[in-house]
């Protein structure tokens, strides 16, 4: 009356990881891409502090060539979150690797650690301990953790991020400047955020309207502080001089 069916074996296939090396590695050094940053306009990824070199020459994608724009193509790029975590996933070893170039950078400069990368790195080593000596959470203990973590994330407000100093000046008649300029804020805040706080702060009807300078080049809206100092700012004493104006406000 009932017919027995057996369960078919599920079909599985391993590929290596040369075989797709060319969709996670970058054009320009050839190396596994290192803060993934894409070109918006045809979603092409490379690693960031490359990315930025060669459009201090060029205008144009590394591969296909065409024009990002024609006077400020750093605006036209964004970091690639997730194409980052992708690579650090299939890459055995090569976050905790890079995390530990990072910090003897900062050794070998006699700065101090910023407080994203030691954070990074200890979860990093958690994950990969708890796996080691193959401890097991149950859902309710993992739960509870996950709960007790998010509401400590929700009180530090980035206060554990390394900060950056910022002097925010106007550059034009048009608007008026802010009463507080000088700001301190999380290195991961970005161009954007800047944006948002001085439409705020000079009741504007819309942040889209602003452009925010630095050494009178308009940087991305994408841009964190963290990089628009290491670009831009590297062997200059802080603060971190911005202007800003209204778009397409010629002076």
């Amino acid at each position: 009356m009932f017919q027995d069916f057996k369960t078919p074996k599920m079909l599985t296939r391993k590929i290596k990881l040369w075989d797709i090396n060319a969709h996670i590695t970058c054009r320009l050094c050839n190396g596994y891409l290192i803060d993934a940053t894409t070109v918006t306009e045809c979603l092409h990824t490379f690693c960031r502090s490359c990315l930025v070199k060669y459009l201090e020459e060029n205008n144009t994608c590394p591969t296909c060539r065409i024009v990002i724009h024609q006077s400020h193509p750093l605006q036209y790029i964004g970091h690639d979150r997730t194409m980052q975590d992708i690579v650090y996933k299939l890459v055995p070893g090569l976050q905790e690797a890079e995390m530990k170039k990072q910090r003897e950078f900062y050794h070998k400069l006699g700065m101090e650690v910023p407080g994203d990368i030691k954070g990074e790195t200890c979860s990093a080593k958690q994950h990969l301990d708890s796996h080691r000596n193959g401890e097991t959470k149950t859902d309710e203990n993992s739960n509870k953790e996950t709960s007790e973590e998010k509401q400590e994330e929700d009180n530090d407000y980035h206060r554990s991020d390394e900060q950056v100093s910022i002097c925010l000046e106007c550059n034009s008649s048009k608007l008026r400047g802010l009463k507080r300029k000088w700001i301190r804020c999380s290195a991961q805040a970005t161009v954007l955020h800047l944006k948002k706080f001085i439409a705020k702060k000079l009741n504007l009807s819309s942040f889209n309207e602003l452009d925010i300078l630095c050494n009178e080049e308009i940087l991305g809206k994408d841009h964190t502080l963290k990089f628009v100092v290491v670009t831009r700012w590297r062997f200059k004493k802080a603060p971190l001089l911005l202007h800003y104006r209204p778009k397409m406000d010629l002076l």
